[in-house]
């Protein structure tokens, strides 16, 4: 079920700085999909899976510190049809949209997500600050090591997690 809840802040801002850190290089189009977009946030949300997946793909890179310094996840996702979601996402990326911060395109019946100027700023002022700069930190490592189709990153975590694969429909993760 959707969440009653208005989007939270902090909600948004990380899924901002996701979406500028994948819409700030020249070649980039932002996030294409919100399957991708659903599979990133999820490795940045969930430090522990990120640690591991980042241990089977890429042994020896350093993975920085935990965005998360609290080590609880605000809103936990769920098991969907194609892994991790969050019913949260559609009221997350309308407030994103509405405020002005991200431009969703469609082409080919598949929404692609960028930060407008006015994003992009808010981000940057984001990751200046002491508690928003590990989350860019990660998400550019997720840009770096992870920036693949929507398909590849719920394949690879399915490979990867299966706990998620047998989970039920709906199941907090």
């Amino acid at each position: 079920m959707p969440s009653t809840r208005p989007p939270s802040a902090d909600a948004q801002a990380r899924l901002l700085l996701l979406i500028d850190v994948f819409s700030e290089t020249k070649a980039s189009k932002g996030i294409e999909g919100r399957m991708k977009l659903a599979k990133l946030d999820f490795l940045l949300r969930y430090p522990d899976r990120f640690n591991t997946l980042m241990a089977v793909r890429r042994p020896n890179v350093d993975v920085g510190d935990n965005p998360w310094l609290t080590g609880t996840i605000e809103q936990s996702m769920i098991r969907y049809r194609y892994g991790p979601w969050d019913p949260a996402y559609y009221a997350l990326l309308g407030a994103l949209t509405g405020k002005g911060l991200i431009e969703p395109k469609h082409e080919d019946a598949i929404a692609t997500y960028c930060t407008t100027p006015a994003g992009h700023h808010v981000a940057q002022a984001l990751a200046e600050s002491e508690s928003w700069r590990p989350v860019r930190d990660r998400a550019v490592l997720l840009r770096r090591h992870f920036n693949l189709s929507g398909v590849t990153l719920k394949n690879l975590i399915y490979e990867t997690f299966p706990d998620i694969v047998e989970a039920d429909w709906g199941t907090h993760l």
